[in-house]
């Protein structure tokens, strides 16, 4: 075999499955083509998935349930499968999805699979960015490829990608390839005290991660769209010498569908780091006991007053009238403050000083008040500038009846998560109905309230992006 073609051992592989997601569909057909120094072999076996496939699969595949009755199972085929696998460059278009297949059916059988990835979609975009489309039929036709065999059947797909590999090497030069190749495989050096199988454990898929010390202290924690090239571009060689690299000594993740998932999922990193962490983290969380919030009460007709609330006492979820969130006391009243200097507000009228009835206050001296205080502007007056100078701090009360689940899929439709919220708490995250109706099993939620978890959900449901499913609220 041409060193050009194979400068290392190549697997191209092409999967048909029951469906497109990772958590309730199965393999069903398995085609290989392995490249290496000795040349080219073939290999593909239908897969019986152990339960029933949809006109819609066998329309689409031809495979049928009478062709899969008596194939091998997963689990039969596992150590063959695995022998062909390792020690190769994996290589797929969408690689994301067979890979990602593959992994969760190896998972299920309590083994390790582990490979370098290459998608030939993202291989197309790097040497061809003049061209929009990259799915394997548009490659088809734009490069002449013959397709032999049904197409959405695994080896001849899998023959495609490899007469793909050649006519690329054809038309451009090899080194052009080799850097592609290098760019999208990801492989930096790790720092020694990093497991280097870790480059091959990173997801491409949405989510947040987290990096810590020796120590067990959070260094860095972020979401992304793509855990895996975000993580290593932590680790090229224009980083390598950075403090984060060097004091890096475990990095942890959690994958999700997207980009509520990400944002849910990172507040769970920081969560779950050791107190020491939490406490040195870029992201102090407040306490239960302390986290407060300016309530809105009427004092008399047209007279609105602020008063503090605190979350250990009041359901921030459920109470009218809350404006803002705040770690402790000290801050809620230095942002008060700061309010009524910007609005000219009364001191005295918020509870921020003790002046004798009539007598200005301090803001008034300072030609900063109106002159509520001394009866110089109406109450009703003050009120309404008050409420208009809150307006963009209220805190919006849970509007549903009972808890909500937003589903929300993944770009390529094969992650479904379904986040379940109850009063602006997130409860967890499910992938099917029947863990959903565990989930609600349990009742209602017993979590504090966090002013993160409120913001990232109230996001959502406003920007639309989720499926939202109204559930029926918990029996009293």
């Amino acid at each position: 075999m041409n060193a050009v073609l194979a400068p290392e051992p190549l697997v191209f592989v092409d999967l048909e499955t029951s469906g497109a997601n990772f958590a309730n569909d199965r393999i069903i057909e398995i085609g290989l083509v392995e490249v290496d120094a000795e040349g080219v072999r073939e290999w593909s076996v239908l897969v019986d998935p152990e339960t029933p496939i949809s006109a819609f699969i066998t329309g689409l595949t031809g495979i049928d349930d009478a062709m899969l009755s008596g194939a091998a199972t997963f689990r039969q085929l596992a150590p063959t499968l695995l022998d062909r696998l390792s020690g190769r460059l994996f290589i797929a278009h969408n690689a994301r999805f067979d890979y990602g297949f593959l992994q969760r059916e190896f998972k299920r059988l309590g083994l390790d699979f582990r490979a370098p990835a290459l998608c030939t979609v993202k291989l197309s975009r790097k040497l061809f960015p003049e061209h929009h489309r990259h799915s394997l039929d548009t490659l088809v036709a734009r490069h002449g490829l013959r397709v032999g065999g049904s197409r959405h059947r695994a080896l001849p797909d899998a023959r495609l990608l490899w007469d793909l590999w050649q006519c690329w090497h054809q038309q451009l030069p090899s080194e052009t390839i080799r850097c592609a190749v290098t760019a999208i495989v990801g492989r930096p050096d790790l720092p020694p005290q990093l497991d280097a199988a870790l480059i091959d454990d990173l997801p491409e898929a949405a989510g947040a991660y987290a990096f810590f010390g020796d120590d067990g202290r959070l260094l860095l924690s972020r979401r992304s769209s793509n855990i895996r090239q975000q993580v290593l571009a932590h680790f090229t060689a224009a980083n390598r010498e950075t403090p984060l690299v060097r004091d890096t000594w475990r990095i942890d993740w959690r994958d999700a569908a997207g980009e509520l998932g990400a944002r849910l999922r990172e507040i769970e990193l920081q969560l779950a780091a050791s107190p020491s962490a939490a406490s040195s983290s870029p992201w102090p969380r407040p306490a239960a006991d302390e986290l407060c919030s300016w309530q809105l009460l009427q004092a008399a007709k047209g007279d609105f007053r602020p008063q503090l609330v605190v979350a250990a006492e009041v359901d921030f979820a459920l109470a009218d009238d809350l404006f803002g969130f705040y770690p402790n006391r000290r801050e809620a009243l230095r942002a008060l403050r700061k309010l009524a200097d910007a609005h000219h507000l009364c001191h005295r009228q918020l509870g921020l000083e003790e002046t004798a009835r009539g007598e200005a206050c301090a803001a008034y001296r300072q030609k900063n008040c109106r002159g509520v205080c001394i009866g110089k502007e109406a109450v009703a007056l003050h009120s309404a500038r008050l409420l208009t100078a809150l307006a963009k701090f209220k805190v919006k009360v849970w509007p549903y009846k009972g808890p909500l689940a937003l589903i929300e899929r993944d770009e390529f439709g094969m992650r479904e998560d379904i986040h379940l919220v109850d009063r602006w708490r997130h409860v967890g995250t499910v992938h099917s109905e029947e863990a959903l109706q565990a989930c609600l099993a349990n009742g209602p939620s017993g979590l504090g309230f966090d002013p993160d978890i409120y913001r990232i959900i109230h996001k959502a449901l406003q920007a639309g992006k989720v499926r939202i499913r109204a559930l029926p609220p918990f029996s009293p």
